[in-house]
């Protein structure tokens, strides 16, 4: 797959279940420990405190149009972030930004007022994004990421900052 398309391009929208095979075949392209199958489809039909979204590239070969995909699970007052994949095709493009800033905001109307997440602590990539929103580490998982023997960073962000957020949207918007 190409990154023909500008990511202005790129359309965020609710994760569906005609989605969940390019959803899967993303998430497998993406870890070396992808998810369950059914997993996806799972947080999609059953949880309902979930947050499912899609980065589609309506220009994308047919059969592979989902770039992008995230879920957010919402604990109590808390939006964990439970997975975000961005094909390699499309990344350094902006759409995880835009799929994590929409998310936060959905997570945020449905109650959230603080984000977690783990990460590798080697994915520099994947920091670099979570640090621009103001995550900060405050625990280590040892061997977390056991297909890869690495270390999880734990990531935390209190409390969600509603007006960046925004903004963040907005910039995509413009």
């Amino acid at each position: 797959m190409s990154a023909r398309s500008d990511a202005s391009q790129i359309r965020l929208r609710g994760m569906q279940s005609d989605d969940l095979p390019q959803v899967a075949a993303l998430d497998r392209l993406s870890f070396a420990d992808p998810w369950p199958q059914g997993s996806f489809e799972y947080e999609l039909k059953a949880n309902n405190y979930s947050v499912c979204l899609v980065a589609e590239d309506a220009d994308a070969p047919e059969g592979q149009t989902i770039v992008g995909a995230l879920v957010i699970w919402l604990i109590v007052d808390e939006a964990h972030i439970a997975t975000i994949a961005v094909h390699p095709g499309y990344r350094h493009r902006g759409i995880g930004r835009r799929l994590l800033a929409e998310g936060l905001l959905q997570a945020a109307e449905r109650g959230a007022v603080k984000s977690l997440l783990e990460v590798r602590s080697g994915n520099a990539e994947a920091l670099h994004l979570y640090y621009g929103f103001g995550y900060k580490v405050v625990g280590l998982r040892p061997n977390y990421y056991q297909a890869e023997h690495e270390d999880a960073l734990l990531l935390d962000l209190d409390p969600l900052d509603l007006e960046f957020l925004r903004n963040l949207k907005q910039t995509f918007s413009s």
